[in-house]
């Protein structure tokens, strides 16, 4: 048995995103490990609605889509319009996908009332930010996804203890079911009960 994500089949997208990403010197590309997790969770929830906090260029936004079936639709957030772009020109054309040039925590706040089946929080709001509000939006049995929660160079100082205080908050509710894993960047799965 061969246990290399490298072999796994990609998004048509992936290497025009990966090219754009790189050139515009953007560093903090999601893992193709964390990606391919992404996908395979995306497929679990047919018939759902996605959430994705922190598009970037939309290299994980990709693979929700490819794991997704036709009548999911994801919502992908970021404010930064020129990361976006590179997701607007090769995601665009997909139906499914709103993409959205916003503030998160702002947005989090006008959207609050809406439920998701699958939530990504790639940033800060929806993670260390605005996280009640997050997950009041996650429906009975949807998952919430965090990863970077293994040390990571480009930390701040400080930082390691939000990390730990997030985590802390996470264990102590009781309406979900986490699994932490130390794995790729540091993933967490919750089910919401």
């Amino acid at each position: 048995m061969i246990l290399d994500n490298e072999i796994e089949v990609r998004p048509s997208a992936y290497d025009s995103i990966k090219k754009a990403t790189e050139a515009c010197g953007f560093l903090q590309m999601s893992e193709i490990s964390t990606c391919t997790l992404l996908k395979t969770l995306a497929a679990s929830k047919p018939a759902s609605k996605f959430l994705e906090l922190g598009t970037g260029t939309g290299l994980a936004t990709a693979w929700i889509l490819d794991g997704m079936d036709k009548d999911s639709t994801l919502v992908s957030l970021d404010n930064d319009e020129p990361l976006l772009s590179i997701a607007k020109e090769n995601l665009g054309v997909d139906k499914r996908l709103t993409l959205i040039c916003a503030d998160g925590g702002e947005w989090i706040k006008k959207n609050h009332r809406q439920k998701f089946s699958f939530i990504f929080a790639d940033t800060w709001p929806g993670k260390y930010t605005h996280l009640e509000e997050t997950l009041e939006m996650l429906e009975t049995g949807g998952l919430y996804v965090i990863d970077d929660m293994l040390p990571q160079a480009n930390w701040p100082d400080g930082h390691a203890d939000k990390v730990a205080n997030l985590l802390s908050y996470l264990d102590g509710r009781e309406d979900l079911v986490l699994t932490k894993m130390g794995w790729a960047s540091g993933i967490v799965i919750a089910a919401k009960i």
